[in-house]
């Protein structure tokens, strides 16, 4: 029967129902659910934590950016270990990494123990960030990669908003974040240690969906690789296995030296897709989710209030992000790309203006913007409106196109230098927002804004459109 399969023709081959590859991309983008719950948990536990520990700015700034550095690091290793041991690997791997920092955090004795195991959950993340896009893009049939490839995004902002909720729930049940909640532990500790539950299932889910073809065939498994073409992606397994061996051939040993350049010393497709991951986190999108509620305290809201404000700009991510979904195979990638750098750039210099505008008065010995009733709308509706251009847009297309712009040579290792970078620059903007902030919110948000003019330059100068094209086609 395998031959007779082996030599149909195309049209002889049943496409396989889309179900079976959804599902299987679903079960990879759960890393990206706990990508994003593990990066937002911080955000209703941050005020909390500072009171227990005691800790200044400076050091409680560092306790949540730092574990970014770790997911830098998470990112740059996943390649290289996801090249030699597979994609499946890697994420079980970042499963137990999951469970260990989300326990350890809950159960930390102070503010250093509490870093060390945010530090070790920054590892997992930083692996779910560069090992999903890979491998949803290594198994999804063309037409649909772009969807597929959104379902990333789509499970990071679904993390996003379950661990905001689950931090305003548990907040409202103890009275407060600080306030003891059950077994004699505060409810910001049980902030962290819900995520163990989601942790667990990545790890199942990880172990029951099949390797990536593509890893397959680098590692002379073609056996299997045919089954998984054929199961999932549809079209003649043979041909794509020759495609694929034809792409991965010129490079007979794994290093990271495949991405070196004789211009600034990479590829510049390695580059166009470092600069993408930058300007995702350079226009300051993560403020939102990670200060987001000491934000919205700062212009009046109590605790409560701005616990469930963030949940609100929660889910107006998801759902522009299922938007995205919709239109990334249709309109494609870069039109996507211009029209959020277009309003991202409207919406933050809105908010610079009325932040940058508004008079400020000493509360508690911190200086504060105190807005109107008009202009404090003005900025929910912005900050808002910010999340829609930015939901529908970078969010899930640029890690669309970090799956499917680089060839099968040196995806592994460019999307974890892509990731490397832009973990490193979440950090950087996340441990200045404080200052900035005390420097002015009008200033932060004006420099947001100028990134995201930036960003339509570099859009409209430098990325191509990637829409409809195989994977084996890439540069």
């Amino acid at each position: 029967m395998a031959s007779e399969q082996r030599g149909s023709a195309p049209s002889a081959i049943p496409t396989p129902p889309i179900t079976r590859v959804v599902m299987i991309a679903a079960a990879a983008a759960m890393g990206g659910f706990l990508f994003g719950f593990d990066t937002a948990v911080i955000n209703g536990a941050v005020g909390a934590v500072g009171e227990w520990s005691g800790a200044g700015s400076v050091l409680l700034g560092f306790s949540v950016a730092g574990a970014l550095l770790a997911c830098a690091i998470g990112a740059w290793f996943a390649g290289p270990i996801a090249a030699r041991l597979g994609r499946i690997r890697v994420m079980q791997v970042a499963a137990i990494v999951f469970f260990v920092s989300a326990l350890g955090s809950g159960l930390a004795w102070d503010i250093w123990s509490l870093t060390v195991f945010r530090f070790i959950g920054g590892f997992g993340v930083g692996a779910a960030s560069v090992i999903a896009p890979a491998y949803i893009a290594e198994v999804s049939p063309a037409k649909i990669r772009g969807r597929l490839g959104s379902l990333q995004q789509l499970a990071i902002v679904v993390g996003i908003f379950v661990s905001l909720l689950s931090n305003y729930a548990l907040a409202q049940a103890a009275g407060g974040a600080g306030s003891e909640l059950w077994f004699g532990l505060d409810a910001w500790r049980w902030m962290f240690m819900v995520e163990c539950l989601p942790a667990v299932i990545y790890g199942l889910l990880a172990s029951l969906i099949p390797e990536s073809p593509r890893f397959l065939v680098s590692q002379g498994r073609d056996d299997e690789a045919e089954q998984v073409l054929e199961h999932y992606v549809g079209g003649t397994p043979t041909e794509k296995i020759t495609e694929i061996r034809s792409t991965l051939s010129v490079e007979k040993t794994q290093s990271i030296a495949v991405l070196r350049g004789v211009r600034f010393g990479l590829i510049p497709i390695v580059w166009i897709g470092i600069l993408l991951s930058l300007f995702q986190q350079l226009v300051g999108i993560n403020v939102i989710f990670y200060y987001s509620t000491m934000l919205w305290e700062a212009v009046g809201f109590d605790e409560s209030d701005a616990l469930l404000t963030s949940v609100i700009t929660s889910v107006v991510n998801i759902t522009t992000t299922i938007v995205a979904i919709l239109l990334v195979d249709k309109v494609g990638r870069k039109p996507l790309l211009l029209i959020g750098s277009a309003g991202m750039l409207v919406t933050l210099g809105t908010m610079a203006y009325i932040f940058g505008t508004a008079p400020t008065e000493t509360v508690g010995g911190e200086v504060q913007p105190m807005l109107s009733d008009t202009a404090g709308i003005v900025a929910v509706l912005a900050a808002n409106l910010y999340v829609v251009f930015f939901g529908v847009s970078w969010g899930p297309v640029v890690w669309v196109l970090l799956g499917e712009m680089f060839n099968n040579r040196i995806r592994a290792y460019a999307i974890s230098v892509a990731a490397a970078a832009q973990w490193i620059a979440n950090f950087t903007v996340s441990l200045t927002f404080p200052a900035l902030a005390d420097a002015g919110l009008g200033l932060a948000y004006g420099l947001y804004a100028t990134m995201a003019a930036v960003s339509l330059f570099f859009v409209w100068k430098f990325v191509r459109e990637t829409k409809g094209r195989e994977l084996e086609s890439m540069e």
